[in-house]
């Protein structure tokens, strides 16, 4: 069981390492916010975010998933048992994470589409590792 929680921490902080390496991609090199903009900001960062062409919310959309399609098949991969399991937490823990940073964020509406995907990576995530054991076994 131990290893279990410790494979979920472990695929919660690989998902937030890949999740943040596109966030600040986008933020720093491909859309760098202006000077004195930043995230702690929420009045410049809304400013910042109303100019923000699509092109930026799809790589959010792109990281956010990361999270929970890298960060379920880490847990997955390195839990004992159930990875089904495992990487599904990831995958509700990253939808729960998402639906706080949207409400506090100003998004197009569009981008909400990435919610239920959260959970269809960390599925896909968990059933590639489901695989990977069948054959393991079977070997």
């Amino acid at each position: 069981m131990l290893r279990n929680i410790g494979a979920v921490l472990l695929g919660m902080l690989v998902g937030s390492i890949l999740n943040m390496a596109v966030v600040m991609l986008n933020s720093y090199v491909l859309f760098p916010m202006p000077e004195g903009v930043s995230f702690e900001d929420p009045v410049a960062f809304g400013a910042y975010v109303a100019d923000l062409p699509a092109t930026a919310f799809v790589l959010v959309i792109v990281a956010h998933l990361l999270q929970a399609g890298g960060g379920g098949w880490v847990a997955a991969r390195v839990g004992k048992s159930r990875p089904m399991v495992l990487a599904m937490i990831v995958g509700v823990l990253t939808l729960l994470g998402g639906a706080m940073n949207a409400a506090q964020l100003p998004l197009p509406s569009w981008t909400y589409i990435e919610f239920p995907l959260y959970l269809v990576v960390a599925y896909g995530a968990g059933w590639l590792e489901q695989q990977r054991r069948v054959k393991a076994g079977a070997a």
